[in-house]
């Protein structure tokens, strides 16, 4: 009887297209940040949806919320799946919020087709994962799982100088349940691709094995701020004579490590910043990518190497700050299988893959056995409220998961 289970796809689309009406903007995306009041609508509206299937609510000292479906064997380790409802200033419908509902979908299905798995199942959403309004970014998961400190947390500020702590206790969502691991049985998250690989290829679905590694740094290069009129070039200590090649270098090492390579430079700086003053210091935000840890950590002593050279040349002080490192992480061998058969005996057309954007996954991965599910979004439009996917694409999804975890819940 499983084997010819599927979710309610137009369902799913329904409830996606309701949460989106919190905080919808004109341009057809959500502004929903973390800890605002359109938070806790859309918060309140999936617990109300959670508790009409029967499921036992509770949430932890950092608004993560676990809505549980109880199994034949309440004291076996649950089956979770999950991911965020915050959104960025100017997100779209389909980020976050379609792993929290389609991960709702599934126990609906299972509750009207009076199903049971012998493990529990649990649908997370967990705390700011954007970042978006209190950064860093999946703070959450990452208290969850012991990589953050949760009073560090609750002490970042908003720009209007509003304290994390105090937003989720005004939301009402600060609980008393430890925001620690516990046994977990297996993880997934169903996530749009936030690229445009899927769709390229005309394929539904992304089997994900990992999330590549990530390294971020501040570029530091001191010069001496002189007139842009009579200072002649070739006397000029500019830090931009170090940076352009340093970047175009960076580019080069990600084309040379490509497919999987990534340089970006998100963030540049100049001090004072006058237009018509050479920089004295000039700080550009760097950030290196790539699925493969040698190679990232290759990548970097290169990356540290050239800026030596670059600035020692045009006799410039040059430093690399690096302000945090995500390492490559792989996912569960087992819970990549379950989502890897699940696809193959639907029918999907799919893709083994790794993710290149950081997921609360991520965080999940360090402490519990996990696994992904990509879908295509139109164009790899993502964090921008011209974000799309298809309806059929977004139930596929769903369905794989449905199967992925009644294989890891018995």
């Amino acid at each position: 009887m499983t084997k010819e289970l599927r979710i309610n796809g137009e369902r799913l689309w329904d409830s996606l297209m309701e949460m989106a009406e919190i905080g919808a903007t004109s341009r057809g995306g959500c502004n929903r940040q973390a800890l605002t009041d359109e938070d806790k609508r859309g918060r309140d509206l999936f617990v109300s949806w959670c508790k009409a299937v029967g499921c036992s609510v509770s949430f932890d000292e950092m608004g993560n919320i676990f809505a549980r479906r109880e199994g034949n064997n309440p004291e076996a380790a649950p089956v979770i799946t999950g991911s965020h409802l915050d959104t960025q200033p100017t997100g779209g419908k389909f980020d976050g919020v379609y792993g929290v509902l389609a991960g709702l979908e599934v126990l609906r299905t299972l509750t009207e087709q009076d199903i049971t798995t012998e493990a529990p199942l649990e649908v997370v959403v967990w705390t700011n994962e954007e970042g978006a309004r209190f950064a860093p970014a999946m703070v959450g998961s990452g208290v969850w799982a012991g990589e953050m400190a949760r009073d560090d947390i609750y002490a970042i500020e908003d720009k209007s100088g509003k304290r994390f702590g105090d937003e989720l206790e005004r939301i009402g969502y600060k609980g008393e349940l430890p925001a620690a691991p516990r046994p977990i049985r297996a993880a997934f998250e169903t996530h749009i691709e936030q690229g445009p690989i899927l769709e390229a290829e005309e394929l539904q679905i992304g089997v994900l094995t990992g999330v590549q590694g990530s390294r971020w740094y501040d570029l530091v290069i001191e010069g001496q701020p002189v007139h842009a009129g009579p200072t002649p070039m070739e006397v000029r200590r500019d830090p931009f004579m170090a940076a352009l090649p340093i970047m175009q270098f960076c580019y080069e090492l990600a084309a040379r490590h490509a497919p999987w390579g990534r340089a970006t430079f998100g963030d540049i700086k100049a001090e004072p910043g006058s237009r018509n003053t050479v920089p004295e210091r000039l700080v550009v935000n760097v950030d290196l990518r790539h699925p493969d840890p040698e190679v990232l950590d290759s990548m970097d002593r290169e990356f540290r190497d050239y800026v030596t050279t670059a600035c020692a040349e045009k006799k410039l002080a040059g430093r690399v700050e690096e302000l945090w490192h995500m390492p490559v992480t792989q996912f569960d061998p087992d819970c990549v299988e379950a989502v890897r058969s699940a696809t193959a005996e639907l029918g999907y057309s799919n893709l083994e893959m790794v993710s290149g954007a950081g997921h609360d996954s991520l965080y999940v991965a360090k402490v519990a056995p996990t696994s992904m599910i990509f879908v295509p979004c139109k164009d790899g439009i993502s964090h921008n409220e011209a974000e799309d996917a298809k309806p059929e694409d977004l139930e596929a999804g769903c369905n794989v998961l449905l199967h992925a975890m009644l294989k890891m819940a018995g």
